[in-house]
């Protein structure tokens, strides 16, 4: 049974809307951030208690309160008694195996995706969910741990740069969106470079650990292919969305995001083509190994035959063999040896098989 499977039983049987985090337990205590903003001021403050975070509802600036730690089943209870937010965009929050999907609630938009992190030290890429809810004048975001991609939202904050500060709360969404496909990139750049320098090196070394590094990279390629391939109905969704909550000059921005997420889906195809292409290439060359060996053998074979044969022959000692007790007898077999394996070599230099 694969992860995802074990973690969705948790809910098996219980009824919808039922809040039960499906993920990875962590240990650390859920931590809120809070940016409120118009053109002219901005605040930014942690928020030690959700209760904190409830007067910035109706307030006339922009508010942003990002929620680090799904865990924490409370903290979202506590944001859904004053925020209004259906039991069922609750429970796909808390699912942290939730296909990228948006859904327009009315008084808000509910958003959730993935974006991946790159380790360094295991060279390898894990997927995190966000779960973002905007309304009229605010942006819920919601992720798994500590840590994004969101620090240059929140620099354009700080430094009023952009028009972050300028526009609304959809934009501030759309915007978050962004720079997680912006982040898609980055990724696909480095296993991008992975897989040149794979073909470069599977050219010239044909071991056998180069189906496991094949498959490894497949899988990643998968992983990336599974979560991004719903993005496209995510951000066109965006688009098509009939809403109050969404301002026509948000779209064209959208329109943008749409064209940078079809480049995604295309690098990610291709990168999987490739891939294929390099196991055809690993076996192709195990195959091309093979043959030279066979033929060596074949050769080798071929040129010992007729010398085992008339060893064969003299080797038997018969007490009336003429040749026995002929002087030059041993010599004589010796030059007909070497002229047999003399000629060989020479006609199958001719064929080219050497």
């Amino acid at each position: 049974m694969t992860s995802a499977a074990k973690k969705l039983s948790q809910t098996a049987g219980l009824p919808p809307g039922t809040l039960v985090y499906v993920g990875d337990h962590k240990k650390q205590t859920a931590r809120i951030t809070l940016f409120d903003f118009d053109v002219n001021q901005y605040k930014e403050q942690e928020i030690f208690s959700v209760e904190e975070c409830f007067p910035f509802k109706d307030s006339e600036t922009i508010t942003w309160i990002n929620i680090d730690g799904l865990h924490d089943v409370d903290v979202i209870e506590k944001i859904d008694s004053r925020f209004g937010i259906h039991p069922l965009v609750l429970e796909d929050i808390l699912n942290t195996e939730q296909r990228p999907k948006i859904e327009d609630y009315g008084d808000y938009v509910f958003i959730t995706l993935k974006m991946f992190n790159y380790n360094p030290e295991l060279d390898e890429v894990t997927p995190e969910q966000i779960s973002m809810i905007f309304g009229s004048n605010y942006v819920i975001t919601f992720q798994e741990s500590q840590g994004d991609s969101f620090n240059p939202i929140r620099d354009r904050i700080r430094n009023n740069k952009g028009r972050v500060r300028r526009m609304g709360a959809d934009y501030l969404a759309y915007a978050l969106l962004d720079t997680i496909i912006d982040d898609y990139f980055v990724i696909l750049e480095r296993l991008g470079e992975k897989i040149e320098l794979f073909e470069d090196q599977l050219m010239g070394d044909t071991d056998n650990t180069w189906p496991h590094k094949i498959h490894q990279l497949k899988r990643e390629v998968i992983l990336l292919r599974r979560y991004i391939w719903p993005l496209r109905e995510v951000v066109g969704g965006f688009q098509r969305i009939e809403s109050n909550l969404i301002n026509k000059a948000t779209g064209i921005f959208l329109r943008d995001a749409y064209d940078h997420t079809i480049q995604v889906m295309d690098t990610i195809e291709s990168y999987r083509d490739m891939l294929s292409g390099m196991h055809d290439v690993y076996l192709s060359s195990l195959s091309i190994r093979m043959n030279e060996v066979m033929k060596f053998l074949t050769i080798f074979t071929a040129i010992f035959s007729p010398l085992t044969f008339l060893a064969g022959i003299y080797g038997m000692n018969f007490q009336h063999m003429p040749e026995l007790h002929w002087v030059w007898g041993y010599p004589f077999i010796l030059v007909i040896m070497a002229t047999i394996t003399s000629l060989m070599l020479i006609y199958f230099k001719q064929k080219k098989w050497l």
